[in-house]
């Protein structure tokens, strides 16, 4: 009965409904909610797929090594500085329009309504970006000699209004999320990526094919010497169609900004901004810290960074999967706390996540050999810490599990403490060994990082806000998962040449899994089957 009971929550989750004790509720919730998660999934996983099968292999056969660091060193200083911008202002929008929707379902008398929720958070993010901006645009020349890239201010202002036209859409995109309005949120999101890989070859590839064929004009537009800038000029063009494509929501905006709800929704979001950014930390800092710390001058050590991030980036199929995860289980787990105290619905998800993601992890590390020429030739030397890689972003999926217990009884200061820590791991294992270990020192410091937080985060739920986590279950899948990509690794060895070979064998042994899977979990399984 209890796998029975763990695959419909399994089951609940990934197509958008609760675990209910009347079946028809749970049917009439099924038909309405599947397709809209469905479009989520899709929206988010299929673009960034899209963006990934068409942009990786381009650019990493376009740039440079050093080049390729130059974009990768960059982004993670757009990514830090969108928590700043939006210093988490969305996941309190969910919290308290959750909140604010159940007490009006239950009669109850609330000033918090989702509309003050949402003008609330939107007054406040306006107000911050724009100071923000100012204060950037600035200084962008300081910035830019602190970065290691004297004489391109350019590049940190680009950055700056890419991070402010993003932390302006990000209460608009909670909004449809919350009012559960999936096809618009789908159409803006695939638009932005279509337009972005759009702009990216008409600058580099449309615009010195229009001069080699004396269309003089599209001199105004490239220069050969600053063709890394406009990777981000056509993220910045996307991330502003994006916003124009969000304005009508601000007809939502009453204009009244309520100080009280504003000053519970900072206390609640601020511990939230301290664990953004030291997950941003945790994830993406590689490539700076490989450029101080490399040892060589900065465009070797941005050449290291390269490698680094383009092997990384192979780890893609993992990190999607734990970034759609995370996007659809943070509404998923307000409206479930909303709606019932039920605390093994997240027991469920959490591992239907791990059992995902180890195969995911399979299935990537099999058929690297083929994945691999996604990137251009002089970038695959870096693939070594592809493993290690993936393995921390699986252990970064199950700190989004646990993590949901901070969120729920409002005590994310410890979520800031506990990713504040990892952070502390990340950066003093890239100082002490990257000398050594070069570029497969980020990588061991990620996982070293994300199992510590993962670990921190299961046992503060032992103890404050305890759920019945099968950990047994989710270290057997993991386990399950490498003990057959080893066994790939020693039977290579005895196989004749030949890439046919080792992807037969390879399938036979992911096949094998498996199967060993659906006879250990067999009656989860049928259970899915039977509806």
């Amino acid at each position: 009965m209890e796998y029975i009971r763990v695959l419909r929550c399994f089951r609940a989750f990934y197509f958008g409904t609760l675990c209910r004790n009347s079946k028809q509720d749970q049917m009439a919730l099924l038909k309405k909610l599947a397709g809209e998660t469905a479009i989520y999934g899709l929206s988010s996983i299929v673009g960034r797929v899209v963006n990934w099968v068409i942009l990786t292999p381009y650019l990493t056969r376009e740039f440079t090594l050093d080049e390729y660091g130059i974009v990768n060193d960059l982004y993670f200083n757009i990514a830090l500085l969108l928590v700043f911008f939006t210093y988490r202002m969305e996941t309190a929008f969910f919290r308290f329009a959750s909140r604010a929707q159940k007490e009006q379902l239950a009669g109850g008398a609330t000033a918090d309504t989702a509309d003050a929720v949402f003008t609330t958070a939107t007054l406040s993010i306006i107000a911050s970006t724009v100071l923000l901006t100012a204060l950037l645009w600035v200084q962008a020349p300081a910035i830019a000699n602190y970065l290691l890239y004297p004489g391109r201010a350019d590049y940190v202002r680009i950055f700056t209004l890419i991070i402010a036209f993003d932390a302006l859409a990000a209460i608009p995109f909670a909004r449809l999320r919350m009012d559960g309005r999936p096809l618009r949120f789908a159409f803006i999101k695939i638009g932005a990526i279509v337009a972005n890989i759009l702009l990216v070859f008409f600058f580099l590839e449309g615009c010195p094919w229009l001069i080699d064929h004396g269309q003089q004009w599209a001199t105004l537009l490239y220069q050969p010497e600053r063709r890394v800038a406009y990777v981000f000029w056509t993220n910045l063009l996307a991330s502003g169609l994006t916003l124009l494509w969000l304005a009508p929501l601000y007809r939502h905006l009453a204009w009244r900004f309520v100080g009280e709800l504003w000053q519970r929704m900072l206390r609640y979001a601020l511990p939230l901004v301290v664990a953004g950014m030291a997950g941003i930390v945790n994830l993406l800092i590689g490539t700076p810290m490989l450029k101080y710390l490399g040892g060589g001058t900065p465009e070797e050590n941005l050449a290291l960074g390269g490698l680094y991030a383009a092997a990384t980036k192979l780890a893609v199929l993992m990190s999607l999967f734990v970034q759609a995860f995370n996007y659809a289980a943070e509404p998923f787990f307000f409206r479930h706390a909303a709606e019932s105290d039920d605390r093994a619905v997240y027991a469920d998800v959490a591992r239907a996540f791990a059992l995902v993601g180890s195969l995911a992890f399979l299935g990537i590390m099999l058929y690297l050999e083929v994945i691999q020429y996604f990137l251009g030739r002089d970038f695959r030397k870096g693939l070594g810490v592809l493993p290690i890689a993936l393995i921390a972003n699986f252990f970064l999926g199950l700190f989004y599990n646990f993590a949901i217990g901070f969120k729920l009884t409002d005590q994310t200061r410890w979520g800031g403490y506990i990713a504040l820590g990892g952070a502390v791991i990340t950066i003093v294992v890239n100082v002490v060994f990257i000398p050594s270990l070069s570029y497969y020192a980020p990588a061991w410091a990620t996982l070293a990082c994300f199992l510590f937080m993962t670990t921190a985060a299961y046992y503060y739920n032992r103890r404050r806000w305890p759920v019945p986590y099968a950990v047994g279950r989710m270290a057997y899948y993991l386990a399950l998962g490498l003990v057959a990509w080893g066994s790939s690794l020693l039977l290579a060895g005895y196989l004749p040449d030949g890439l046919v070979y080792r992807i037969a064998v390879n399938t036979v042994l992911l096949a094998a899994t498996l199967l060993v899977l659906f006879k250990t979990e067999g009656p989860w399984l049928k259970s899915v089957l039977k509806g």
